[in-house]
């Protein structure tokens, strides 16, 4: 069974390869981050983050206590709106801490789905907003990027006082 990986870890800057063959073992990968994201109430899972490097990501806002689960294998973003939007944004991987992040508004992705087929979503909103974070983390990304050193630094001794 995998198991989330926490900050600080190495990880989290470096990027995913991409998925070559969607096959069982695969799946069985999303059918885990799946389970674990429920568990943890979280809405987005990038692969790195169960330490996986694969360009594997797995999304559900769960709105209404609905699930509209999304599997992104190998996704890249097409299209990225000048507009933009502003949401807190936080991390099961970064405990305990949030912070405004500002993305496009409109996004444009291609990507794997679970059977390995070819999709094309367009996104807006918060749903954007998941995506683009989730896949930030398979480029070696993370949230906390965005943010000014001092405020990154404030935001990260803050995680490890609440450890």
């Amino acid at each position: 069974m995998i198991e989330i990986v926490y900050a600080p870890n190495g990880i989290f800057k470096k990027k995913a390869i991409s998925v070559l063959n969607v096959d069982n073992k695969v799946r069985l990968i999303v059918d885990q981050m799946f389970e674990i994201m429920y568990q943890h109430g979280a809405v987005g899972m990038g692969a790195n983050m169960v330490g996986i490097l694969q360009r594997i990501a797995v999304v559900d806002l769960q709105e209404n206590n609905e699930q509209h689960p999304y599997v992104l294998i190998n996704p890249s973003i097409n299209y990225a709106s000048s507009e933009t939007q502003i949401f807190e944004e936080g991390s099961i991987s970064y405990p305990g801490i949030k912070a405004k992040i500002t993305r496009p508004k409109h996004i444009e992705i291609q990507y794997l789905d679970y059977y390995g087929r070819k999709q094309l979503l367009k996104a807006s909103d918060w749903l954007s907003t998941v995506i683009q974070h989730e896949l930030d983390y398979l480029d070696g990304k993370v949230f906390l990027d965005y943010l000014s050193p001092l405020k990154r630094n404030i935001l990260l001794k803050k995680m490890q006082k609440a450890k």
